[in-house]
């Protein structure tokens, strides 16, 4: 009996050439096991040298600042005589420190601020403009002026009937409230928090920080709503210990 032609072996033949076949089909490679054939023998990872990142040229203080700016902040009329009182207090900062150009403009009744090439830096504008805003809504060139020489302050704004809707002489008794005999309360909150305060008719103006600026929203909505400034004043002191003791 030959051992060629025995159909035992034949079959075990095919089927192991069938297997092999379907395992050429199925079989995909992983491309890790591709990408270790190709790297050279021995090499690490840890030793690949970093891929360089592209090196760009830097731009021009021109290309970087893009075009000129301009800001208006519109000057109601019982601030005229103020603002060209201090015109000469608030023209220096702006033009000599900040590198901007400002003008009155007689017809539109705005103050004008514009960037030019000498300003560097792009943040000015918003500071200039912040200045005179704060001088505007009523506080001194010297308060206003730490706006441009500090970057944790703000101003926020708004109207007494907003806490609470009051018409006639209960709103004159909440204004009252909060400015106190001679101003007494007002100075209180602004000693204790920290912050400088603008009573101008029913609008109240805060300037501060971020946390003294709420410690005296606080204080002020709790006048308008009708505590007795005695509360106030002691609420507002023990938060701004617990605050000074955090900090």
């Amino acid at each position: 009996m030959d051992i060629d032609k025995n159909p035992t072996v034949e079959a075990g033949a095919t089927a192991m050439e069938s297997k092999e076949d379907a395992d050429s089909f199925t079989k995909v490679k992983s491309r890790k096991t591709q990408k270790r054939k190709l790297e050279p023998d021995g090499a690490d990872m840890d030793t690949e040298e970093p891929v360089k990142r592209p090196q760009f040229k830097p731009l021009s203080g021109d290309k970087l600042r893009g075009p000129d700016e301009m800001r208006k902040i519109p000057v109601p009329a019982h601030r005229y005589t103020p603002l060209k009182d201090n015109w000469l207090k608030i023209f220096t900062p702006i033009v000599e420190n900040l590198h901007l150009q400002v003008r009155f403009n007689l017809k539109t009744r705005n103050v004008e601020i514009k960037t030019c090439k000498e300003t560097q830096d792009i943040g000015s504008l918003t500071k200039a403009a912040d200045f005179v805003k704060a001088f505007i809504l009523g506080f001194q060139v010297e308060d206003a002026l730490a706006l441009i020489r500090l970057d944790e302050l703000f101003l926020e704004s708004f109207d007494v009937t907003d806490v609470k809707p009051l018409k006639g002489d209960h709103l004159s008794r909440a204004i009252g409230r909060i400015a106190g005999k001679g101003g007494k309360t007002k100075f209180t909150i602004e000693n204790v928090t920290k912050t400088r305060i603008v009573l101008a008719d029913t609008k109240v103006h805060i300037l501060g920080s971020f946390q003294n600026i709420k410690m005296a929203r606080t204080a002020i909505c709790n006048l308008i709503l009708g505590s007795p400034p005695s509360k106030v004043y002691g609420n507002i002191r023990v938060v701004a210990s617990r605050t000074a003791e955090r900090f």
